[in-house]
């Protein structure tokens, strides 16, 4: 497998992307809240994260929206990058304008790591940040530190919603994330920028996501069909670790995001 790996990285001149996902961040013990951590008490239903995370649910309860992702960000906030997040600043460092990150994760991890913001495409947004309902000027505010820290039965006060208007014209925001019920856009989610680099990619590394919405399966089919490398690191098989296998000198990585990256990492230093 190492030789395999050796010959891969051999080339100097080769494009390499990363495409990260929920294995990374439950590393740092983030849990993906597809599981008992996301579901939602509204009254007396329980709501599932797929029926939180919705534009349909924000306007609904908006106070109950915010009141969850609060809580999702004093979660994100406590923890900290790992060994995963670091191998990845360091490849960064080696490669400069031949490596692209592309993440699905919101929890400011990778850039908290030290990931640059220039070449780290948040495809599904960041939970520290919000932006305002009515799309004023566009623009992407930092959530205010004062919110934090966030108990799980913690409602929205009035203090709360004055610090969670828009700076630009006072109306309410929302959290900058892709809901499920949204779609891709350039302006805010680099739909077409990650696209492009899905085209100009020789090396597709895939850490820790199964492939379970749009745009990271359109960037593996891209990298796939054009003949590139897939290396997926898992620590189970999904549907990218076909895709992976019968790439051109692909490989499945049968560990954690940080074991896999690590190797990968020893190979482009030396």
């Amino acid at each position: 497998m190492t030789s395999t790996l050796d010959e891969i990285f051999s080339d100097k001149n080769k494009q390499i992307t990363v495409l990260t996902g929920a294995g990374i961040s439950a590393e740092s013990g983030i849990p993906t809240f597809r599981g008992p951590e996301g579901y939602w008490t509204v009254g007396s239903k329980e709501y599932h994260p797929e029926e939180m995370a919705t534009y349909a649910m924000f306007e609904k309860h908006p106070d109950e929206v915010w009141k969850w992702y609060l809580y999702r960000l004093s979660v994100c906030g406590n923890a900290k990058p790992n060994k995963g997040h670091l191998a990845l600043v360091e490849m960064e460092q080696h490669l400069q304008d031949r490596f692209t990150l592309i993440t699905q994760n919101v929890d400011n991890l990778h850039l908290r790591a030290g990931s640059s913001p220039e070449r780290t495409y948040q495809i599904h947004g960041n939970v520290f940040f919000m932006r305002c309902v009515n799309e004023c000027k566009e623009s992407i505010y930092p959530l205010p530190l004062e919110l934090l820290p966030r108990g799980k039965e913690q409602d929205i006060s009035s203090d709360d919603k004055k610090l969670l208007s828009c700076p630009d014209c006072g109306a309410g925001t929302r959290p900058h994330v892709l809901w499920f019920d949204e779609t891709y856009n350039e302006h805010y989610f680099k739909f077409e920028s990650a696209m492009a680099v899905a085209a100009k990619t020789d090396i597709l590394i895939i850490a820790g996501t199964s492939g379970a919405t749009t745009l990271p399966n359109h960037i593996a089919n891209i990298v796939y069909q054009n003949h590139g490398t897939i290396i997926d690191i898992n620590i189970e098989k999904n549907p990218f670790t076909e895709m992976a296998i019968n790439s051109v000198n692909g490989e499945y990585l049968n560990m954690t995001c940080s074991e896999g990256l690590a190797k990968i990492l020893a190979i482009i230093r030396s």
